[in-house]
C-alpha cells in the first residue's frame, strides 16, 4: 500500500453523522461494518472508510500506530 494513502488515511476525519470530526482511524467496528452493509460513501471517503473496516475486521490496527505518532 502507498505510504501517502496511509498517511492521508491517519489524518482523516469522518464529515458527518454521529461521529463527525473523528479520525477514521478511531470510529468503532460496528459503525465500519454498518458501511461494510449498507454500502460505503462514493469518492475518497468511502475508499477510506473501506480500507479501514478491513484494516480494524482484520486485527491490523497496529501497522497504523507509528505511522499516526509521525504524521499527526
Amino acid at each position: 500500500m502507498d505510504e501517502n494513502y496511509l498517511i492521508a488515511l491517519v489524518r482523516a476525519r469522518m464529515p458527518f453523522g454521529k461521529y463527525k470530526d473523528w479520525y477514521l482511524t478511531n470510529l468503532p467496528v460496528y459503525y465500519l461494518e454498518w458501511f461494510a452493509r449498507e454500502g460505503f460513501p462514493e469518492g475518497k471517503l468511502g475508499g477510506q472508510l473501506a480500507t479501514m473496516y478491513e484494516i480494524k475486521t482484520n486485527g491490523l490496527d497496529e501497522i497504523l500506530k507509528p505511522i499516526i505518532r509521525k504524521n499527526r
